[in-house]
């Protein structure tokens, strides 16, 4: 457990002793990428860490990622990681690297293009690094790269560009999908030409990637009632960030196109919590809820900037950041797979 704390701690004293003018810190500090490095690592050479690692070496000992008994089509872009580290002939950990190193890119670049970097970093520390980016390998890549995109996407990018990122997603998990149409409604810029792109786009990867597995989404998360325990808690998390951000509005000082980035992300936080109580799978919810925690980021990293004192705002948010992690770490049920951490092959 302490490796886990060791990493928050890292973070949040960064948080704490970053410049008040949070807009001279957007670069990648040689600290900052020390600290993404620790990232890659603890992610890419994790062993037996995650409720999922067993299905993880099953997929790597029998599919072989891309040999001729990986079925067609079901995440290529993962399967092709797989088959290439094999043909390598590296175990499992070189996997996990390069998805680690994929995620902590696409993690610090969304960081990067938020107000204070530091601490948007640290955000991301108790759940989507320690519990996603650990624990669910694909959809962990998936989102690394669309945060990728989000960050150009704030920066001005068009929905067609947001597009390709989400097709190279979907080829790791085909759940991405859902973030097109998100994003496709946000543009302001030639809005009806953006939506048509964004509605086409989104129709043409859904036939692709998720068109042909639907039927086996449905089967396996909403006939059979599969359920995650604390996926109430973890879409809380999504809507407090969304009550934040209608709450403290102005004072976030987000730019017209931020602010109907994170409306609309908000706006999906609060549709998946309403669809948790009437859909017999909890975790197929869990799932895609995935997607919409950038909102943590990019909303609560602003919080300081509501403050009078910048330096309270962010200790406010550092304990309810610690309170997280300390409540997952030691009352999930899921935790046990988790701790220790052990390294590779440790």
């Amino acid at each position: 457990m302490f490796i886990y704390w060791a990493l928050f701690a890292y973070f949040a004293v960064g948080a704490m002793v970053s410049p008040k003018e949070a807009e001279r810190t957007r670069r990648l500090t040689p600290l900052l990428l020390l600290g993404a490095l620790a990232i890659t690592i603890l992610i890419g050479f994790r062993y037996k860490v995650g409720a999922d690692w067993d299905t993880y070496q099953a997929f790597f000992d029998w599919r072989g990622g891309g040999g001729p008994n990986a079925p067609a089509g079901e995440d290529p872009g993962y399967q092709f990681v797989n088959w290439l580290v094999q043909q390598a002939n590296f175990d499992i950990w070189a996997v996990n690297f390069i998805c680690a190193a994929i995620f902590t890119w696409g993690l610090i670049r969304f960081c990067l293009a938020q107000a204070d970097p530091w601490l948007s970093v640290l955000i991301a520390i108790p759940y989507m690094v320690i519990v996603v980016a650990m624990g669910y390998t694909r959809q962990a890549v998936a989102l690394g790269i669309l945060m990728g995109g989000l960050a150009d996407v704030q920066r001005g990018a068009s929905t067609l560009r947001f597009s390709i990122y989400t097709a190279v997603a979907a080829l790791f998990h085909r759940t991405a999908v859902m973030a097109l149409p998100i994003v496709a409604l946000s543009s302001r810029r030639n809005r009806a030409i953006n939506l048509l792109i964004g509605i086409s786009a989104g129709i043409l990867l859904y036939d692709v990637f998720l068109g042909s597995s639907l039927d086996k989404f449905m089967q396996n998360y909403i006939h059979r009632g599969y359920s995650s325990s604390g996926a109430g808690i973890r879409l809380a998390m999504n809507f407090v960030a969304a009550v934040v951000l209608v709450l403290a509005n102005r004072r976030l000082r987000f730019t017209e196109t931020e602010w109907r980035i994170w409306r609309n992300f908000s706006v999906a936080s609060v549709i998946l919590l309403i669809l948790l109580f009437f859909t017999p799978s909890s975790t197929a919810i869990d799932r895609m809820s995935i997607y919409v925690m950038p909102l943590q980021i990019a909303v609560l990293s602003r919080v300081p900037l509501a403050f009078g004192s910048q330096l309270m705002g962010r200790l406010l948010v550092i304990l309810y950041l610690a309170a997280v992690q300390f409540t997952w770490l030691n009352f999930a049920q899921h935790a046990q797979f988790w701790v220790p951490y052990r390294f590779f092959p440790f």
